[in-house]
């Protein structure tokens, strides 16, 4: 068995065609293109290089972009989001991860407006999600399951493991699979007998930031596997699941190239549903964050 690949390119296509004809309809009405914030504290290679492909997706569908740096010191990140919070120019705002010492993911989902946050982070929004009221979903968990979506995996009844427990990505991912009608269990890192685990999944996905964590032997012979796991390691880039897996599953995200594209095009088609959201624009409604209908 080799497995098919579910590739993230088509998918984000098909949300970008989306977001583009929301945004031109609202450019239309509002004079000016929706505008989303990135907020980077610090210079983690990671985020620096993530600020560049968000800039580059924004002018590729003429959205306005901005990113600010911010020095370590807690006192200018609260300045900075209240005046963020409160600018009519600015539909959006995301906080680049991974975090530095002091600063926490639960800090700043406090200080963030619900209406301008986009991915997901703050408590109103987390919890609507888990309720199943809407809200926006992390950006992430969202472009797994589009991906799910558009390749007409069937979620309904199958058994979904989530192997990861972040509260950005392994915990809303549970929920939407969840909604999606799955049977789900989370598992994580110091679950026992993690293999035995991950060997009943149907779907099974990854997102605990270990390279190569999951092997063939930890899978289910025609498995779905997505993969959400993006390491820098000497060789490259490499997810959290070995490419062996691709010997016995039968669908699986490559890295990069699977949940990379769609996961930004996610972010940028909540921007404008954000901005036509906020300023009450009437605009045909953009599908939820987990679909792609076309």
């Amino acid at each position: 068995m080799s497995a098919q690949l579910l590739a993230g390119q088509p998918v984000a296509r098909v949300i970008r065609r989306q977001t583009v004809a929301a945004a031109e309809r609202f450019q239309a009405q509002l004079r000016r293109p929706p505008a989303l914030v990135s907020l980077r504290i610090g210079d983690d290679p990671a985020s620096v290089s993530y600020g560049r492909t968000l800039e580059r997706a924004c002018e590729r569908i003429n959205l306005g972009f901005h990113e600010m740096v911010l020095p370590t010191e807690r006192p200018r990140l609260t300045e900075t989001l209240k005046a963020l919070n409160i600018d009519p120019g600015v539909d959006a705002i995301v906080v680049q991860q991974p975090l530095p010492a002091p600063f926490s993911l639960e800090m700043v989902a406090e200080l963030l407006d619900p209406q301008k946050d986009v991915d997901g982070l703050t408590p109103v929004n987390a919890g609507r999600v888990t309720l199943g009221q809407g809200g926006y979903v992390p950006s992430t968990p969202a472009g797994g399951m589009a991906i799910l979506q558009h390749y007409g995996i069937p979620i309904k009844g199958a058994e979904a493991v989530v192997l990861g427990r972040s509260p950005i990505v392994g915990r809303p991912l549970a929920q939407l699979l969840l909604q999606a009608h799955a049977t789900v269990t989370i598992c994580h890192t110091r679950t026992r007998d993690l293999a035995a685990v991950t060997r009943r999944a149907d779907i099974l996905c990854v997102a605990a930031g270990r390279a190569g964590l999951v092997t063939p032997e930890m899978v289910k012979p025609g498995a779905v596997v997505v993969d959400f796991g993006t390491n820098v390691v000497a060789e490259g880039l490499v997810g959290d699941v070995d490419p062996a897996v691709g010997e016995v599953a039968a669908w699986l995200t490559p890295v990069p190239g699977g949940t990379g594209p769609v996961t930004t095009a996610i972010l940028l088609r909540a921007t404008v549903q954000a901005a036509c959201d906020r300023l009450g624009v009437s605009l045909t409604a953009l599908p939820s964050n987990g679909s792609v209908t076309p």
